[in-house]
């Protein structure tokens, strides 16, 4: 069987390290699928779920907060400030925040204010997208 070593990390901790036939993830052009022997990539990837399909059958997902993909045709890295395995998603946190964050929104007195803001909602906003698409799957 073809297979690809994947590696997702986040400033903290590897969130994820193996074998795999394919990788989806949402690059900053729109959707990316990467399969084994993968022409190399380095691009950068906006928050939503990296989903994998292990060696095994089995699927991983994976929220990420946006960050950098590098493919070689042995093996896909995925580094994300923030990165969070399905299992661990929360979704009442991540709808508490987004409800922080539209209150940061209402009352941003600057444009600094406003594009953090608007940063942070879109991120919570693809959170909470993961948070139904892991739940729908398992």
């Amino acid at each position: 069987m073809n297979t690809i070593h994947v590696d997702v990390v986040s400033a903290e901790e590897s969130i994820f390290s193996g074998a795999a036939r394919f990788v989806a993830l949402p690059g900053e052009a729109g959707e990316l699928g990467i399969l084994p022997k993968h022409t190399p990539l380095i691009t950068r990837i906006k928050p939503g779920s990296v989903r994998i399909e292990k060696a095994d059958g089995g699927e991983e997902f994976v929220f990420v907060a946006g960050g950098i993909l590098e493919v070689q045709p042995n093996r896909v890295t995925v580094l994300s400030d923030t990165a969070i395995r399905g299992k661990d998603l929360d979704e009442q946190k991540a709808r508490e925040a987004q409800a922080a964050a539209e209150a940061a929104l209402k009352s941003a007195s600057n444009d600094v204010d406003l594009a953090r803001a608007q940063s942070e909602l879109a991120v919570l906003a693809a959170q909470l997208a993961a948070v139904r698409r892991y739940r729908g799957k398992h």
